[in-house]
């Protein structure tokens, strides 16, 4: 009699997706990002390459590759990048090669970028994209988590405010859109799509073979 397959302990063959969040700078991307990757064992990072400097908490090639701009125009000219955007000054682009090779294995790839490399991916690979936009509760509230993480000077800031309403013009681009009001729930609604969108039939590449086995088990 054929065997089939613990579900539970041999799951189905799926494509992997890329599952994008976007939102203005301080509206809570990352912090949901953070969530996400700490409870979804199949979710990696996708680490973007940038020529900004690095802050003082931060560490190369685990939260960015800091590269110089000679590099990332080296890069960028022999097609080394999915998406790229220059942003306040400095370059950010993400690398091909992990990307891909996560997918095809099946693993979910999560960006954490802006809207101009949102719409290159899906210009890109629309069928495995999945895209949320992060919106703070109040344009307030942006401003003082802007204030709180003291990451960046004044005039940053203000830039950062500045381009604020014209980032979150881009919501409706996007598959979903999460208000980051309270953090715990934002994580929670982002790891609610995450798992709807993995079972989708057209991403669970293995089902075919699975119900051809269903349909000529002998019983």
């Amino acid at each position: 009699m054929t065997q089939i397959h613990d579900i539970e302990h041999n799951k189905l063959k799926r494509r992997g997706m890329m599952f994008i969040l976007s939102s203005p700078s301080g509206a809570g991307k990352s912090s949901i990002a953070h969530g996400l990757l700490t409870r979804d064992p199949n979710l990696s990072l996708s680490i973007s390459a940038t020529t900004r400097p690095k802050r003082e908490n931060e560490i190369n090639d685990v939260d960015y590759h800091f590269v110089t701009v000679p590099r990332f125009q080296e890069m960028l000219h022999h097609g080394e990048f999915l998406e790229h955007a220059q942003v306040f000054g400095n370059y950010y682009g993400t690398p091909k090669g992990p990307v891909m090779r996560a997918l095809h294995q099946g693993q979910d790839v999560l960006f954490d970028i802006d809207w101009q490399g949102t719409q290159q991916l899906c210009q890109i690979n629309p069928q495995d994209l999945v895209s949320i936009f992060i919106l703070p509760p109040t344009i307030q509230a942006l401003h003082e988590r802007l204030k709180r993480r003291a990451q960046d000077s004044d005039k940053i800031i203000d830039l950062r405010m500045a381009s604020a309403k014209s980032e979150m013009s881009h919501w409706a681009e996007y598959d979903y859109v999460i208000v980051n009001e309270d953090l715990e729930q934002s994580i929670n609604n982002a790891l609610s799509i995450l798992k709807s969108e993995r079972l989708k039939r057209r991403r669970q590449t293995g089902l075919s073979g699975f119900v051809t086995e269903l349909t000529t088990e002998e019983f």
